[in-house]
């Protein structure tokens, strides 16, 4: 039985990539599919490594159901092109740095996040960091709504 390893890719590892971390592995686990999908997140640069998931985050990301607390930030590795069958970039900035660094035979293992929502092609996901409690929110809103149809996606092209 081959495991589809999907790694969400954001700036610090802190926001945006392990929300969307937590969200799909939750989903994951609800659908039965943990043995079949592998989750993981990193970030682009090395601020946050070790670091747990911003306060915030990890708040909003409670009073929706979902445990973020055991996630610590790590950065993108050269391994992870190999190691990872979908590195998926939370905005246009990390997908271009990912499509940079990756190598010409593992391209089409990168993603933009919100390519899997049908009205929200080539946006990418805002960093909410600087801003307010309703950015956290919002990000939310994205990530679950996407991450439904990332699984579908997933169930359809591997036959899960």
């Amino acid at each position: 039985m081959r495991v589809i390893r999907v790694l969400f890719v954001c700036t610090g590892n802190i926001c945006r990539s392990p929300t969307a971390d937590g969200v799909f592995a939750h989903m994951v686990a609800q659908a039965g599919l943990s043995a079949r999908i592998d989750v993981d997140s990193c970030g682009t640069t090395s601020y946050h490594i070790g670091d747990p998931t911003d306060r915030r985050t990890v708040k909003e990301a409670r009073r929706r159901g979902y445990d973020l607390s055991h996630l610590r930030a790590r950065q993108l590795v050269a391994n992870d092109y190999d190691t990872f069958d979908y590195l998926i970039a939370m905005d246009d900035g990390h997908l271009d740095i990912l499509q940079r660094s990756c190598p010409e035979n593992r391209m089409d293992r990168i993603k933009l996040f919100l390519d899997f929502h049908p009205a929200r092609r080539g946006q990418s996901v805002p960093d909410p960091y600087y801003g307010g409690a309703d950015g956290f929110s919002h990000v939310l809103d994205l990530i679950e709504d996407t991450s439904q149809n990332l699984l579908e996606y997933l169930r359809n092209h591997h036959e899960l």
